[in-house]
């Protein structure tokens, strides 16, 4: 039951529940948000009043982190908000014309309120559904598989005001899609196993005393126990799966050596907020593989002395709450998480879950850091690295999920065993997401070495064009380098993989990613709030046919602004898929451009256009013109 505007008293007796379950603490401050929001539909003025007395802050804090995150909402957007996934392979499976058909039945304009305030529809970016789209987010849960029929449904549910539990399970049903297990796909480990095999790295009477000090203080532990450990983790040249790939060893390893002040303690974070348009490999993981990433955190708690550890979902996978909290509290009851894990005394560690609200640029460690912590999501300048100075200023690790499920595999099979898989400089293997035009998208996991080309074959894509990997951010590679491998040493990449047919416009692709990259920046950094939107204008204005040579030399401008200016990786990126695509595609490009020579962005012509069509005045001038001719 939700409570709407109406009664304040009420608002407050829910906002004080909530801030009691948080502890009162205003670094949980996006938590308590989004429990409010879900209570009351939308964050109220009276809320934030009550919150602001609560947690004694700012109003203007909390409003300043409200306002930052694209699901929370300072004003009423009606008891059914819809939000249609926008990505480039939505938008491919026909996510455009399906949103305007629920909005022509429900007489709404897209990123309006309904005049009843009942229902709200827009646009979100890429929900993480690419391999089974198109996709779309009603208050925040996930609906699959989209097609005229189930819109024209959803318009009569949303019409009748019937609960969003009573709508057909089907259309929240979601598959994990795993077309080729391996390594970590293909594995059936009882929970536990792994967290046995790390404490067997220790001298021969087990987690003793010395070890569970070193556990609680990060103090060295000899030749066994986390020093073992931390060994193995490095020897399997094991290297971060989000996308940078640096040294999950080394990582590890400076976050032990840091120096604690009194009253610290070290944290291990897993980064699940995968944002990046194409991605869906984590999803799947934290669905069926969950033990196996907390268990991986565990290990890296052990690794490094850590006692805390906190789990970022990324706000689009929130039906994954409930059941991820399912799987933390099997674990405490069975002493593998929390105090006393493997029934020994002081090997303390428990993961607590905390949730995303809509912002990609989270999915960089130290914007993640910083909304853990109850702000808005800024990425920090470094250094100093979180490893020394993360959450609260205390040593940190971050490390994406698949990197967890890792050394969880690591530590049950060994380090030998590990570096014996891919290649020399990419030990291991890589889940991709394969998604866009292919006959079966899905996960793919391959050992590190694997050549764009035999994933093309084996997901059964014809007509390939382009591959765009690792996202927008990534590259894109064109027939003539699908002999290329994934992999550190050629193109390494966080697990997209999309893939576009000889009958998609590459301009257009490049262009949907310009859109996101525009809407997803912090607008911290000028180079970036501006740069990325004058990005977009640009390729607007090529859209419009008001493009001309010029405009390339613009582009090449901005990205040498962009690339030596911007705060963080995303206006670092941001003008890869264009740059990428003219490059390697440029007639796509060269059909837009009407002009030779500079044309303005502003056509009064073409602007007057739609009103001449709709007064009749097109019709009345060509007939002026064919009597004169007469």
């Amino acid at each position: 039951m939700t409570l709407n505007e109406t009664h304040p008293e009420a608002v407050a007796g829910v906002v004080d529940r909530i801030v009691e379950r948080w502890r009162r603490d205003p670094t949980c401050m996006v938590q308590i948000l989004r429990e409010v929001q879900e209570a009351c539909d939308w964050i109220s003025p009276e809320a934030i009043d009550c919150l602001q007395t609560a947690l004694k802050v700012p109003r203007t804090k909390i409003e300043g982190v409200a306002g930052f995150y694209s699901f929370f909402y300072l004003k009423p957007r009606g008891k059914y908000r819809i939000l249609f996934s926008d990505n480039v392979t939505d938008r491919m499976q026909g996510n455009q014309a399906l949103l305007e058909r629920l909005c022509n039945t429900l007489w709404i304009e897209p990123g309006k309120v309904s005049e009843d305030g009942l229902v709200s529809v827009d646009r979100t970016s890429c929900t993480g559904m690419c391999d089974q789209g198109p996709g779309l987010l009603v208050n925040n849960r996930a609906i699959t598989r989209l097609d005229a029929e189930r819109i024209d449904e959803m318009a009569d549910l949303v019409r009748s005001q019937t609960p969003l539990d009573e709508w057909p399970a089907e259309w929240f049903r979601v598959e994990d899609n795993i077309r080729q297990p391996g390594i970590l796909l293909g594995l059936d480990m009882p929970p536990g196993d792994a967290l046995r095999a790390a404490r067997a790295l220790a001298p021969s009477d087990g987690l003793a005393a010395s070890n569970m000090r070193s556990w609680r203080e990060g103090l060295p532990s000899g030749l066994g126990g986390p020093a073992a450990l931390l060994d193995a983790i490095k020897r399997a040249n094991l290297r971060g799966r989000g996308g940078a790939g640096f040294t999950t060893g080394l990582k590890w390893e400076a976050c032990r050596n840091a120096p604690l002040k009194s009253g610290q303690q070290r944290i291990v974070v897993c980064n699940a907020d995968e944002g990046e348009p194409g991605t869906f490999k984590d999803r799947v993981l934290l669905t069926s593989y969950a033990d196996l990433v907390f268990e991986g955190m565990t290990v890296a708690a052990y690794a490094i002395g850590a006692q805390r550890g906190f789990l970022y979902l990324r706000g689009e996978y929130r039906y994954l709450l409930e059941p991820l909290t399912a799987v933390l509290e099997r674990r405490r009851r069975d002493k593998l998480l929390g105090a006393d894990i493997l029934g020994v005394a002081g090997a303390d560690f428990d993961i607590e879950i905390h949730l995303g609200a809509g912002a990609y640029v989270c999915g960089e460690e130290s914007a993640l850091i910083e909304s853990l912590e109850g702000k808005r999501g800024t990425p920090r300048n470094r250094p100093p690295f979180p490893v020394t100075n993360g959450y609260l200023d205390q040593p940190t690790i971050v490390n994406n999920v698949e990197t967890f499920a890792a050394a969880a595999l690591i530590a049950l099979k060994g380090a030998d065993w590990y570096a014996g898989i891919g290649t020399q400089h990419s030990a291991g293997s890589k889940i991709l997401s394969v998604a866009g035009d292919c006959a079966r998208p899905g996960l793919y996991e391959y050992p590190f070495g694997v050549s764009i080309r035999q994933v093309l074959a084996d997901c059964g894509a014809v007509a390939t064009q382009a591959v765009q990997v690792s996202g927008p951010s990534g590259v894109c590679v064109g027939p003539a380098e699908f002999d290329r491998i994934i992999g550190f040493e050629d193109i390494p990449t966080a697990g997209a993989f999309t893939i576009f047919d000889d009958s998609r416009d590459m301009f257009e692709v490049a262009r949907n990613y310009v859109h996101f990259f525009q809407h997803e920046s912090c607008g911290f950094c000028t180079p970036c709030r501006v740069g990325t939107s004058l990005l977009k204008n640009l390729m607007d204005k090529l859209h419009n046919g008001c493009g001309s040579p010029y405009d390339f030399a613009e582009i090449e401008k901005l990205n040498h602004l962009l690339q030596s200016m911007s705060h963080c990786g995303l206006g670092h990126t941001a003008c890869n898929p264009v740059l990428d695509t003219i490059k390697k595609f440029r007639p796509a490009y060269e059909k837009h451009m009407k002009q030779q020579d500079f044309a303005p962005a502003f056509d009064l012509d073409r602007a007057l256009a739609a009103a001449r069509q709709m007064t009749g005045r097109d019709d009345a001038a060509a007939h002026i013109v064919k009597e004169e001719n007469a």
